[in-house]
Parts: structure tokens; C-alpha cells; sequence
């Protein structure tokens, strides 16, 4: 309970206990008054009504609310009234009685009066306690939700603060004046500069940029931004400079800080180390542009620089193409790797032989091309020469890398570029087919010289094989032509092995399902490296059959009987005997009655039986 509570009913008590009393006795007063001075005294009339008004307002203290709570009676009005009856009673006063009248109604309605003003005073008191509550009640709100929006913006600028500390780019904040106020982990490491060291210093002594190609110092992007207002969206070809000198490529993004009335209070900077993505963005450009194999250009960027180059101050204009011989022999014979190296070595020796200004490219598979601004015939002449010495040299398991050219000159304006490059590409073919020729077998000699020097077993078992087949031939009454022939054919049996693992054809212990496979695939690769050459055409097919069968079930195409070709059948006898009679990694081996053994029980399944019988009458008796 308030203390304004407490008084408020103290008073009303004593209010109370006051009219009671003064209810009660006023007429007996009045009488005791009349009869001590019965010419002073009033009438017994003022009594009643005295003593009704008293007791009134002892009933109203218990009916009406307002005055039960609000009215404060003054005790001292009561008490001069007191004083003054009893004065009057005890007949020690002058004053008359309608005197003591005047005076008693002016007292009461002086008492009226102040209980009027008191009442006013308390209703103002009452309202302005409400007030005081409301105001009270809506500070403590506007208290309470001033401290949760300080705990928001609190939260708020902790979370920024959180966020731009952990994020992964680099970034820097200043203040109004460019001094570095934050640096979050990520540009402590590219700057080179710690956050307590950076603190207060100005921007661009942190954040040393100079341009990509000029090398020059570039513009403070703070300063730029705190002058315009506006926000720096992406900045390109841009070097940053680190404490200690270490030079990286960025990217950067850079707002103004404003207030809630739009003034700037700062700038943040968001940056990152560029290096990977221009990496990726050089490689991008670079593969668009070149050949990912040789390094040179690729068909894409020389006809748009044939576009660009081909104008009359660029007269002459000479283009030359290339196309390496025996690419398709490699790839067979040695694998794609291989292929891949030969085409790396004739890339190379173009590349050397070119001037800086000169634009190589690759044209397709294996072919190249050369555009020269401002060349004569002549000097082209003199490129393919250079050209052709350095590649003469250079070699992929025996076989010599070997180029052929062609090449045009555009003299005037009104020719066409076009028709020059047709030119140039139908003279190379001329000399490919010329060169070619000398040169495939050459290629092929090369390649069984490898493999003679990879495996010295296959070369003596082909040697004798080439024997075998040689005397089988006269037995059957071959002329010396064919003879010739099959002897050549017994020698390059297995020139497929050279693109066998030689760890497959060493295996002391049995062959794996897959690696048997491997070794399955040698007929098809001999047939390949011969059918390069116009002249092993019909040797390659019979390499192609001689792992064939009499009965159709051998190898690679499962031909039968007499569709296999003769020379074929031939090598396979030969073949299969010297095998079984030679020392083998797998195996010892077998005496030549085992060896004739096992032929005679496949004659009519593997071997054609007259070429058994030949073999077993003739060539072995002789």
C-alpha cells in the first residue's frame, strides 16, 4: 500500500469519528448554550440543523465514493469552531450572537471552500499520479526496448564483425579518412601486414597496387570512393604488393560505409588473391588458341590470323604445310604414346627452324602448317630446308621422323588466299607420295630391327622360320619369285610383337586370359604396319592368317580350310614346329619326334594334311 493510500484513510477515519460527534452533541450544545445565556444563545433550530448537516456528511463518507477517498478535512477549522462555542458557552466573549454566526458560517464556508480546493488539489494529485505511472510504466518500456535495440545492434555489428573476420576473401575497412581500422585473417596473409600493425595507418600504404602492364602505382580506391560515394564493382590487371615484395594478382570490390542520413563514415574492401583464376582464365585462353598436344597453334587461331595477315602491306604472303610420313606406322607399331612423341619431335623441328614472327600451327592429325608475312618463295624454300635437316635427326625407336612440304606464295592483292593455301596443299601431296614410297620400307626395317633388338629370340626364330617356309615352298614347287616372297613373309611373321609388352613375351610362367588376348592381337598389328606399304600389301594379308586354323577355329577372323591363304597355312606349320623345337621361357623343348608328334595329331584340326605330308616326305627327309 502507497503512503498516499495510508494518509487517505487515516483522514477519513478521523473525518469520520469528527461528525459523528459533532453530529451527536450539537443540539445538546445549543441547549446547554440557551439555557447558560439565553440572550447569546442561538435557537435550538441551528442545533438540528448543524447536527443534520454533520451527520450527513458522516453518511456521505459512507456512500459516495469520491468523498470517501478524496476529501481531507481540516482539523484546524474544526477546532477555532470548537474554541469559538466554547467561548460563547462559557459567556467570556463580546461577541454577539449573530456575530458568532457570521463567524461560524464563514468558517464553515472557508472549510467548505478548502475542502473544494482539496478535493481539486487531489483529483489533480490523483491524475498526476496516474501520469507519473504512465509516464513511469512507458519509460521503463522505452528503457527496456532501448536496451534490446543496443543488444540488436550490439548482436548486429558483432555478427558483421564475426562475418567479415571469417570470411574467405581478404578484407580491409577504413574509416572517413582512409586509416585502416580492420583487417580480417585472409588479408593479413595477403598484405603482409597484421591487424595491430595496420590499424590506424593509411590505406594505400597497406594496400600497395600497381598495374598489371604499366607497372605504375595505381589510384587509391578508397580515396576515389570516399570522394564519389559510389561503390567500385570489379577491378581487373591488377598486382598487389606485399609487405615483403611478394607480388600477387587481385581481384577486388570496394562500398562506402554511410549512416542512416547517407554520409560516409568509411569504405570496406573486399579482394582476392587472383592467381588460380587467372591461371585457369590463361589456360582457357590458351587451349582456345592452341594445340594441347604440341604447344603450337591450333587450325581455330591461323584462319583468323590469316584474316587479319592477309593485307597488301603484308606482301609477299607464303604458307607452307606439312604432313609427317609414317605416323600411322608408329601408332600401330609402337602405340599412340609413341605416335604422340613422333608428332612432339617433327612440332619441334618446325618450331626451330621458324622465325619469332612466323605463325605455326597444327592443322589436323598429322599435319602442320606455316604462315609467313612478308616472305619470298625463296626464303620459304629455305625454312623447309631447315625443316627437313633438323627432323632428319630426330628418331622414335629407329624410325626416323620425316616431313613432307609443300608450299605457295600470294604476290599480289587480287589473289586469293585461299587458292594459295590449296596450292600449297596439293604440292606437298605430290611430294608425300614421292617420298613415301622410299620411305615405308625403310620404316618397316626399322621397325624389325627393334624388335630384333628388344627380343634377340624372336629374330633367330624368325630366321628360322623364314628357312622352314623357304624349303616348304620348293617342296610344294613354288618359283623363285614365290619362294622369294614367303621367305620374306616368314621373317616379318611376328612384327606384330613390337607393340607386345615385353614382359608378356618373356613370361617364364603361363599367360593370363588377358594377356593371352595381348598376344592375340599381333597378327592384326603386323597387318596393319605392312599394309602401310603398297608393296607388303599381299604379305600383310598372309601375316594377317597365319595364326588361322585348319578346322576354323584360330584366329582373328576363324577362317577354314582352303580359305585360308596358302603362304598362311605355310608360316603356321613352320611356325608351330620351330616353337615346339626351340627353348621356350615357359618351357624346355620338345625333341623333333614330339615335335612331329604333335603335328600329326592336329593335321585335319590346326595344320592342312597335305602340307603336313609335304613337310614330313620331303622337307624333313631332305
Amino acid at each position: 500500500m502507497s503512503i498516499i493510500n495510508q494518509y487517505k484513510r487515516i483522514n477519513l477515519l478521523l473525518y469520520r469519528i469528527v461528525f459523528l460527534i459533532f453530529g451527536t452533541i450539537s443540539p445538546l450544545i445549543t441547549y446547554l448554550w440557551k439555557y447558560r445565556n439565553s440572550d447569546l444563545a442561538p435557537s435550538l433550530d441551528m442545533g438540528w440543523v448543524m447536527s443534520v448537516f454533520f451527520l450527513s456528511c458522516f453518511l456521505v463518507s459512507f456512500i459516495s465514493k469520491d468523498f470517501r477517498k478524496n476529501i481531507i478535512y481540516p482539523v484546524y477549522l474544526l477546532l477555532l469552531i470548537s474554541a469559538l462555542s466554547a467561548l460563547y458557552f462559557t459567556g467570556e466573549t463580546y461577541l454577539n450572537k449573530d456575530i458568532l454566526i457570521i463567524i461560524l458560517v464563514v468558517c464553515f464556508a472557508i472549510f467548505n471552500f478548502h475542502v473544494c480546493l482539496r478535493y481539486k488539489a487531489y483529483k489533480q494529485l490523483q491524475k498526476s499520479e496516474e501520469k507519473f505511472k504512465l509516464l513511469l510504466t512507458e519509460m521503463k518500456h522505452d528503457i527496456s526496448e532501448r536496451k534490446r535495440m543496443e543488444k540488436q545492434v550490439f548482436d548486429e555489428k558483432e555478427r558483421l564483425k564475426t562475418t567479415l573476420l571469417s570470411a574467405g576473401d581478404g578484407v580491409i575497412s577504413t574509416d572517413k579518412y582512409g586509416n585502416v581500422e580492420l583487417l580480417n585473417k585472409n588479408a593479413e596473409q595477403l598484405t603482409g601486414w597484421t591487424q595491430e600493425e595496420a590499424s590506424g595507418r593509411k590505406f594505400d600504404e597497406i594496400f600497395n597496387i600497381i598495374n598489371e602492364f604499366t607497372r605504375e602505382k595505381s589510384e587509391n580506391l578508397v580515396q576515389i570512393i570516399l570522394e564519389s560515394g559510389k561503390p567500385f564493382l570489379i577491378a581487373n590487371h591488377r598486382i598487389l604488393i606485399e609487405k615483403k615484395g611478394t607480388e600477387r594478382p587481385v581481384e577486388e570490390n570496394a562500398a562506402p560505409i554511410k549512416d542512416v542520413d547517407g554520409n560516409i563514415n568509411g569504405v570496406v574492401l573486399v579482394f582476392r588473391d587472383y592467381t588460380e583464376t587467372k591461371e585457369r582464365q590463361n589456360r582457357i585462353e590458351y587451349l582456345s588458341y592452341r594445340d594441347q598436344l604440341t604447344g603450337l597453334y591450333n587450325r581455330r587461331f591461323y584462319e583468323e590470323e590469316l584474316k587479319r595477315l592477309n593485307t597488301e602491306r603484308n606482301l609477299p604472303i607464303s604458307i607452307i604445310i606439312g604432313d609427317v610420313n609414317g605416323l600411322k606406322l608408329v601408332n600401330d607399331a609402337f602405340g599412340h604414346e609413341k605416335g604422340d612423341e613422333f608428332l612432339l619431335k617433327a612440332a619441334s623441328a618446325i618450331q626451330r627452324a621458324c622465325r619469332t614472327e612466323d605463325i605455326v600451327a597444327r592443322w589436323g592429325g598429322d599435319e602442320f602448317v606455316i604462315l609467313l608475312p612478308k616472305t619470298k618463295t625463296e626464303d620459304a624454300r629455305e625454312i623447309v630446308k631447315r625443316i627437313k635437316q633438323l627432323s632428319s635427326i630426330e628418331h622414335v625407336n629407329a624410325v626416323c621422323v620425316n616431313i613432307a612440304f609443300g608450299w605457295e606464295t600470294k604476290r599480289t592483292a587480287d589473289e586469293d588466299i585461299m587458292q594459295v593455301l590449296k596450292n600449297a596443299e596439293d604440292y606437298m601431296y605430290k611430294h608425300k607420295i614421292i617420298e613415301n614410297e622410299g620411305q615405308k620400307e625403310n620404316r618397316i626395317n626399322a621397325i624389325i630391327h627393334t624388335l630384333y633388338e628388344k627380343s634377340p629370340r624372336e629374330e633367330k626364330h624368325s630366321q628360322r622360320v623364314s628357312k622352314i617356309c623357304q624349303q616348304i615352298g620348293k617342296a610344294i614347287g613354288f618359283s623363285e619369285i614365290e619362294v622369294c616372297k614367303i621367305r620374306d613373309v616368314g621373317l616379318f611373321h611376328d612384327i606384330g610383337k613390337i607393340a607386345i609388352e615385353e614382359g608378356i613375351l618373356d613370361r617364364p610362367g603361363k599367360l593370363t586370359e588377358q594377356e593371352q588376348d595381348e598376344i592375340k592381337r599381333h597378327p592384326d598389328i603386323g597387318y596393319r604396319i605392312l599394309s602401310s606399304s603398297h608393296e607388303m600389301v599381299e604379305l600383310a594379308e598372309y601375316i594377317l592368317a597365319h595364326h588361322e586354323r585348319w578346322d576354323g577355329t584360330g584366329y582373328p577372323k576363324g577362317l577354314k580350310g582352303e580359305a585360308i591363304p596358302m603362304v598362311a597355312r605355310i608360316i603356321a606349320l613352320a611356325d608351330c614346329y620351330d616353337a615346339m623345337t626351340s627353348e621356350r621361357p615357359y618351357r624346355n623343348a620338345l625333341s623333333e619326334e614330339e615335335a612331329l608328334a604333335e603335328i600329326r595329331n592336329n593335321t585335319g584340326t590346326q595344320f592342312d594334311p597335305e602340307i603336313v605330308r609335304i613337310f614330313l616326305e620331303k622337307v624333313l627327309v631332305a
